[in-house]
């Protein structure tokens, strides 16, 4: 397992660019429960995730960034996304909006959008800032409830992850999830952003 600090060692940083660049998978900490994921840009990443988690294709894998300029990379935000990922990013917020032209990753689910989230972790940002916007899920087998801890996590996938980074206990709420694509927003998931903070946030561009 990679170091216990929020933010890895070097020797732990190589390791996992390392595996994450050979298409492999890794567990790594969020500021909500445990995920594991790859490169977004390597298809055969994505696709052995879902075999891994035993995941339907037709429920979409989201995609974390380190940041807004690494959002915008993939997806396109209106004046509601915008302003959402102003006031909850870095955070438990997951943003359902239009790809940006060119991004074509398979990611489950509807093809002409992505659910991205930056979240509120420094050493999950400092890995994605290294290398580049991650297809995460919660690491879980599909149906199942996700352990608390990177040694329950690690018995659960074995040798099936190239890595696990150690973040210590989490057992928060997944991240809310609004879906951004129509004239109203809409919550399809309610978690640490309750309805109330996201209404207040926005309901001047209504």
């Amino acid at each position: 397992m990679a170091a216990l600090d929020d933010v890895l060692a070097p020797d732990d940083w190589v390791d996992v660019l390392a595996a994450l660049g050979r298409g492999g998978l890794v567990v790594v900490p969020t500021d909500t429960v445990y995920g594991v994921g790859g490169l977004v840009s390597h298809a055969g990443a994505v696709d052995t995730l879902f075999r891994l988690k035993g995941r339907d294709r037709t429920k979409p894998i989201a995609v974390l960034v380190a940041d807004a300029d690494q959002a915008s990379e993939i997806a396109v935000f209106g004046p509601v996304s915008r302003r959402l990922a102003e006031r909850f990013w870095p955070g438990g917020l997951t943003l359902v909006v239009p790809r940006a032209n060119g991004f074509d990753a398979r990611l489950g689910g509807e093809r002409s959008t992505v659910g991205i989230r930056c979240p509120h972790h420094d050493g999950l940002r400092n890995l994605l800032a290294r290398s580049g916007p991650l297809a995460v899920t919660s690491a879980n087998l599909a149906g199942r409830p996700t352990p608390s801890t990177a040694a329950e996590i690690a018995e659960v996938f074995g040798a099936q992850v190239d890595a696990v980074v150690d973040g210590g206990t989490l057992a928060g709420l997944a991240s809310t999830v609004v879906d951004c694509c129509g004239s109203v927003p809409e919550v399809l998931r309610e978690g640490p952003v309750s309805r109330e903070h996201l209404r207040a946030a926005v309901q001047d561009l209504l």
